[in-house]
């Protein structure tokens, strides 16, 4: 593990390690354009190496995990909030967050996204939204392809709750 006094990596923007209570978190994150790893049920032990490992902030709901992290030297947030709009705004005021569903990060599994051509996701979309939709991307690792849907609107609106009623 890292201590206080070996150099952190350099991180233009945080990246998070997020425990087991947070997995919607994880992906919301993920959808405003944030690298959030979300390993799912680990030892506590081994979620906080890992944060030291790879440079990552630890977002938890524990409580004790949370104190054990802040001890070890482990930047850390302990989140706040009811529902997945007040926890996302929690982590947004307190590392400054833009929130921004264009820059959307895989929600399944946090890689980056590209653009692809209907040619591209032609096997991989219903015919009906091939016809319905222009813009398409399609995750860089797991192959899983986006586009402005139906439910955009709800994403929209959900992150313009969390900026607190401004969309950031």
């Amino acid at each position: 593990m890292m201590s206080r006094d070996e150099e952190e990596p350099v991180r233009l923007e945080p990246r998070f390690l997020l425990d087991a209570m947070l997995g919607s978190l994880a992906r919301w994150l993920r959808i405003c354009g944030y690298d959030a790893e979300y390993p799912g049920n680990i030892p506590d032990e081994e979620l906080i190496t890992l944060a030291f490992k790879e440079g990552r902030i630890l977002l938890t709901r524990d409580e004790l995990l949370y104190r054990k992290a802040v001890r070890e030297g482990l930047e850390s947030l302990l989140v706040e909030g009811g529902s997945d709009a007040e926890m996302l705004r929690s982590v947004s005021m307190r590392f400054n967050l833009k929130l921004d569903p264009e820059r959307s990060r895989c929600p399944l599994c946090g890689a980056e996204l590209k653009a692809a051509d209907r040619e591209a996701v032609r096997d991989k979309v219903p015919t009906r939204t091939l016809k319905a939709y222009e813009d398409f991307w399609i995750c860089t690792s797991c192959g899983q392809v986006y586009w402005k849907g139906s439910h955009w609107r709800s994403i929209l609106e959900m992150v313009e709750e969390a900026a607190g009623g401004e969309r950031s």
